[in-house]
């Protein structure tokens, strides 16, 4: 059995400063969360909102009591092993929610081309959802389509009102070349009072 050679000097050196990040990293990440429980007012931003309706509350009642908060987060509650629902209303469609509800292989392949991983017929976890009553479906569906999202936050479709530096930066550096011909920019909507126009590409 051969022994164990030491490390080399560049071998440590390489070791010593990967340490030092993750020593620093894990650092940050302390300062971030003590700050964050001391603040007074939330340090990020809430983009996502909700107004729900009476068909929408009998919907969350009935969403809480199947347990969906076990893999989802709605409401900013719940937790992160599925998809999360926040903001879901200003991506998809009521029917579209309801769909999906009812039968969501068919309506998960037809859009994603793909098939769920936990809702569908048994044995998956979540196949209870599509054995609902059609009048439970409809109104979770509709408390889901409440859950919606301001312009510009991630779980929006649209982007901030406005120009943005940044949004002009990744057009001019990633988009084709030919982008403004095949599509229009919603930005313009804006511009133009709601009428959508040609969109005029950075550097185009």
């Amino acid at each position: 059995m051969t022994a164990k050679q030491p490390l080399k000097y560049g071998e440590k050196v390489l070791f010593s400063i990967f340490g030092a990040f993750i020593l620093v990293a894990l650092a940050a990440l302390i300062a971030l969360e003590a700050f964050r429980a001391q603040s007074p007012k939330p340090i990020y931003q809430n983009l996502t909102n909700y107004t729900l309706s009476p068909l929408g509350e009998k919907g969350s009642a009935i969403y809480r009591k199947a347990d969906c908060n076990s893999c989802h987060k709605a409401m900013r509650e719940g937790t992160n092993m599925g998809l999360d629902l926040d903001g879901i209303g200003s991506r998809r469609s009521l029917q579209w929610i309801e769909n999906f509800l009812r039968d969501p292989e068919k309506t998960y392949e037809k859009t994603y081309k793909a098939v769920t991983f936990d809702h569908g017929p048994a044995p998956k976890e979540a196949a209870y959802v599509a054995q609902m009553s059609d009048e439970d479906r409809h109104a979770m569906a509709v408390f889901l389509s409440e859950l919606t999202a301001q312009r510009g936050s991630a779980d929006s479709p649209e982007p901030p009102k406005g120009d943005s530096s940044f949004i002009n930066g990744m057009l001019k550096n990633f988009a084709p070349k030919g982008w403004s011909h095949e599509y229009t920019d919603v930005r313009d909507k804006d511009a133009q009072g709601g009428q959508q126009q040609p969109a005029n590409g950075p550097g185009q």
